[in-house]
């Protein structure tokens, strides 16, 4: 029986032992994993604060510099700009000044033409139509000569002024030249 005693204070021993080895779910743990997860979750938390804030900062410096690049290359696209249209209106001037040129040139021409086929109106039709032509050879005369002292920017004036006094008769001339005009590029066509 001696053996049986001995035999059942080991198995309690081992009883004893297995529940002394054994942690047992006390809340003290249970209080120390949910510290412990708070802490890490406000650890990454404010780690990801941090991270926004540091892309905000590079945004913020990112849009500052292209807005720079944007504001120069505005400025030199201006300065561009004003400079072509310097040389546009020079041009445009040259061309103008040219044209009236050439105009002059072309009523001087057509008015010693008609000078010139005046006597032989005179042999045709009678005299009275050759006086027609030597008075319309002397109103181109005068009409180049007008054009030719005048400027571009006081021919420019001239028809402004002509346009306030008979902006009807302006419209009509307008509107016979497009009608010209058109007539004209629509038989180039052809």
């Amino acid at each position: 029986m001696a053996d049986a005693t001995t035999t059942t204070k080991t198995a309690t021993t081992k009883k004893t032992a297995a529940k002394k080895s054994t942690p047992k779910k006390s809340e003290p743990t249970v209080v120390d994993n949910k510290t412990e997860a708070k802490s890490r979750f406000n650890a990454a938390l404010e780690e990801a604060k941090a991270g926004a804030a540091a892309l905000k900062a590079e945004a913020g410096e990112r849009a500052g510099a292209y807005r720079e690049q944007a504001k120069t290359r505005g400025t030199d696209l201006v300065a561009d700009a004003k400079t072509y249209g310097a040389d546009a209106k020079l041009r445009a001037g040259e061309l103008a000044t040219e044209g009236k040129a050439r105009v002059s040139d072309g009523l001087s021409s057509l008015g010693k033409v008609v000078a010139d086929t005046a006597t032989d109106i005179d042999g045709r039709f009678g005299e009275q139509y050759g006086d027609y032509a030597r008075k319309a050879s002397r109103s181109l005369q005068e009409a180049s000569a007008k054009l030719d002292n005048k400027s571009v920017e006081e021919l420019g004036e001239d028809a402004r002024e002509f346009v306030r006094k008979s902006p009807g008769v302006a419209v009509g001339i307008a509107a016979v030249a497009g009608f010209l005009l058109a007539r004209l590029f629509r038989g180039s066509r052809d």
